[in-house]
């Protein structure tokens, strides 16, 4: 063992050399129409998912789509791989996580009919990860991930109110975690909104993140309109924080979106659905740089109402209540069709189990490093760690 050890090679660096995102649904399980932990279910996801799965750690497996899964207390929790943030970055990491879900309800469906039962996944919580880091060369300035946390907490809630909750949802969240800022909202049963939701939160977060400051004076420089009195909570979980709907005078989730009820600081009576849209307006050049042109087509279509919201629907839509079923992944829209972005050819060569020759010595993919690296079983005996930036350019070679 002490020999193995001194043979393998973790040379991957922890952070990825290209800006990115990523994707995470939460859904509850429910077994013959009862809440039910998959903990106490099943094992693991390999109770009930067939064929080769590559184990990460704990109970989180990687899934041949390129995602993983795992419980986590009380759920089933789905994680794409890192997309490098280029134009329809969101909608490659959301048909990512789209078919990862529709593969886990098909493996449970195989399980219900071994069984005799039937399971379904309710939609509960998405939380979309963009990675952070200030523009090259320039000077933290008292500029901290913390700090920009609770700047995105006055200026995201409206636009993914709109885009990504219903009548019954809580509250937006922003939380820093380390080298990335995540949001938390709701699941959003429609792939072509929870795209748009994608879109729009890494346009504007990563432009925040070039700001000068991160004070929250930066709000009335640009001109972000702002509901009077508000002010975010400490989040639920982990550190950060949350629009609740607490925070507000009243609940923003069972509001008409479209009745100027709500004072804003600087630009009067305003309705939730015209504080969106003049957010997503002060943001349209980066959020337009990410933007597939369909999504760019529906996010203009949702903001001047042409399109519905899921707040327009008068409850919480029934597709909730059964996801890859009743809202399912559609192998034929628009977003089904743009290429793979490179960190996601990777992971999936890697997940395939194809070897690779690198400086002449055959080496074979057997798992993740985290979610910036590979490993691989050399030839000669032990491990060698190769950071994903490092496989890009051995794409070409590695997939003939």
């Amino acid at each position: 063992m002490a020999d193995a050890k001194k043979r393998e090679h973790p040379c991957a660096p922890d952070r990825l050399r290209l800006a990115a995102m990523g994707l995470e649904a939460e859904c509850s399980l429910m077994l013959d129409d009862v809440p039910t932990r998959p903990e106490d279910l099943f094992g693991s996801p390999r109770d009930f998912i067939r064929g080769r799965l590559v184990h990460r750690e704990g109970t989180s497996y990687q899934l041949p789509t390129g995602g993983a899964v795992y419980f986590d207390t009380g759920v089933i929790e789905v994680a794409t791989p890192v997309v490098e943030l280029e134009r329809g970055c969101a909608a490659r990491a959301g048909r990512s996580l789209w078919e990862a879900l529709q593969f886990i309800r098909g493996e449970l469906d195989a399980w219900d009919a071994r069984h005799g039962r039937r399971t379904r996944l309710v939609g509960f919580s998405a939380h979309f990860n963009v990675s952070f880091d200030l523009p090259p060369g320039e000077a933290a300035n008292g500029r901290t991930i913390e700090k920009l946390a609770l700047l995105l907490a006055h200026i995201l809630p409206a636009p993914v109110m709109l885009l990504a909750t219903n009548r019954q949802s809580t509250g937006v969240g922003v939380r820093p975690r380390k080298d990335r800022i995540e949001i938390t909202s709701d699941f959003t049963p429609d792939a072509a909104l929870m795209i748009a939701a994608a879109t729009l939160i890494v346009g504007i977060a990563r432009e925040v993140m070039a700001w000068p400051s991160y004070d929250l004076g930066e709000l009335a420089k640009h001109d972000i309109p702002v509901i009077r009195e508000f002010a975010p909570m400490p989040h639920t979980s982990r550190k950060g924080w949350l629009a609740r709907f607490t925070c507000y005078a009243n609940n923003p989730f069972e509001c008409d979106v479209d009745l100027d009820r709500w004072p804003t600081e600087r630009h009067g009576e305003l309705s939730l659905r015209a504080i969106a849209a003049r957010i997503a307006r002060r943001f349209w050049r980066p959020i337009g740089r990410i933007a597939d042109p369909s999504t760019r087509r529906l996010l203009v279509a949702v903001m001047r109402g042409h399109v519905p919201s899921l707040l327009d629907s008068p409850a919480r839509p029934a597709a909730y209540e059964d996801i890859g079923r009743l809202c399912a992944w559609d192998a034929h829209a628009p977003s089904a069709r743009l290429a793979r972005s490179r960190y996601e050819r990777v992971v999936i060569r890697a997940l395939s189990g194809q070897p690779l020759q690198v400086n002449g010595e055959r080496l074979l993919p057997i798992g993740m490093s985290g979610w910036s690296a590979i490993a691989f079983e050399r030839e000669e005996g032990g491990r060698t760690v190769i950071a994903i930036d490092d496989l890009v350019p051995r794409l070409a070679q590695w997939e003939r």
